[in-house]
């Protein structure tokens, strides 16, 4: 029988189950044991929140391994290909390994004739990232949440430590409307007797005190450790311990917030796991994850920025850093969005910022992707500036340098369906990363 390729048993997994999304831990926990349920990696931190994960993932990833660590790397979603969700000392998985994984876990989930067990996309993802590392020999291993916390695929393990990097309004239709039913969602990541990092000093009551309910170690920005500018670069320091770090290479406002999160987290490990001042640092400056402010140029060009602020808090955070770093032009959005998006809450806080908006369709790329007349509909309750609409990010990001000048910038946001093609289109167009 001629095996499955990896796109073949990513359009499978499509279908296997009725749902995109099915919360709940006791099938893939099922699934897991009937694997053997191995020991993922000698330590293994979680990292859960509204923003900042991938990049908290980043930090952790190269501070462990500026300490010469080997780091299992677990996220989602990917950009330009499916690998990406599962690296191993740097290098992501090969597409015979996610092969090899994945027919594990199918014959697992059918092993009772008559009683197949249903997965979901994510879920068999979550399990191949699990075995993969069980084989790997790894040191540690990060894994970063997919949707919530509490019933999240990726809580079926037992975190030695979970961050929590920040609470707001996202996935409303699983998590609920308000940021303290959110936060209790989020803390069913942590653990009794095991570190609780919130890396928000200003997060939701809730979420320390579900901590505490838990009965977990909480160790919480601006009260058990603080971050402050410093001459040259910045610092963190806790009772007993300060460091001097420099800038992050990473360009939003957030992140030393999520560095210092990163920190915190092997702080609270170093009787198990000790990562010197020097490798900390390093991994402040070495970090690296695509689209997070991510700056393109080529000559005789304006700029292309990419960002994957699909929110109003990240969309908040976007705005700061287009008033920390203005451009000596215009700024030119190109715009796109899930259908489940709180689509003013994104665009206000950013509309005073944008000369003109290039509005993409998403309906193509993705399901829960809006067409573009339909965002731009619900843009019309927010005084965003003169907008036009495009058949696809492509055709938006087209119109959008043919209507730029040098010293203008064009930024390309909303939604990972729009990083990932604005990342190919820099490539094809000979934009250069800076």
């Amino acid at each position: 029988m001629t095996r499955r390729t990896l796109d073949e048993w990513l359009e499978y997994q499509q279908s296997v189950h009725a749902l995109g999304v099915d919360l709940g831990l006791a099938r893939v926990r099922e699934v897991w044991q009937r694997l053997g349920a191995p020991r993922v990696a000698p330590i293994v931190i979680t990292v859960g929140g509204t923003n900042g994960k991938g990049s908290t993932v980043a930090f952790l990833e190269a501070m462990l391994a500026a300490a010469g660590k080997r780091v299992g790397c677990y996220t989602s979603p990917h950009l330009l290909r499916y690998n990406e969700r599962v690296r191993v000392a740097g290098v992501d998985a090969d597409d015979a390994v996610l092969i090899d994984a994945f027919e594990r876990i199918e014959a697992a989930r059918l092993a009772q004739p008559g009683q197949p067990i249903t997965l979901t996309y994510f879920e068999f993802g979550t399990l191949a990232a699990l075995w993969i590392f069980a084989q790997s020999g790894l040191d540690a291993a990060v894994l970063e949440v997919g949707l919530g916390g509490r019933l999240d695929a990726v809580n079926i393990i037992d975190a030695d430590a979970a961050v929590v990097t920040t609470i707001d309004l996202d996935h409303q239709d699983w998590l609920g409307n308000e940021r303290e039913q959110i936060a209790r969602e989020k803390a069913g990541i942590l653990r009794p007797r095991r570190p609780a990092i919130i890396g928000d000093a200003a997060a939701p009551a809730a979420l320390a005190q579900s901590a505490l309910d838990i009965g977990a170690q909480v160790f919480q920005a601006g009260r058990d450790y603080h971050f402050e500018p410093a001459a040259s670069g910045w610092r963190w320091q806790t009772q007993g311990r300060e460091i001097a770090l420099p800038e992050p290479i990473l360009a939003a406002p957030v992140q030393r917030a999520n560095a210092a999160a990163a920190i915190a987290t092997l702080h609270t490990l170093r009787d198990r796991i000790e990562i010197g001042n020097t490798a900390l640092a390093a991994g402040v400056r070495n970090a690296r994850v695509a689209a997070r402010l991510q700056r393109f140029r080529k000559l005789g060009t304006a700029e292309l920025v990419i960002d994957v602020a699909h929110n109003p808090q990240a969309a908040e955070v976007l705005g700061r850093w287009l008033e920390q770093a203005p451009t000596p032009g215009r700024t030119l959005a190109v715009f796109g969005a899930l259908v489940d998006k709180d689509i003013p809450g994104i665009v206000e806080p950013l509309a005073a910022k944008i000369d003109r908006w290039f509005v993409g369709s998403l309906d193509a790329e993705t399901p829960r992707g809006l067409a573009g007349s339909d965002l731009v509909a619900r843009m019309s309750t927010t005084e965003a500036p003169p907008h036009d609409t495009f058949a696809d990010i492509d055709r938006a990001l087209d119109a959008a340098f043919a209507a730029a000048q040098p010293g203008d910038r064009v930024l390309a946001f909303g939604s990972f369906h729009v990083a990932a093609p604005a990342l190919a289109w820099a490539a094809r167009h000979g934009f250069a990363a800076i």
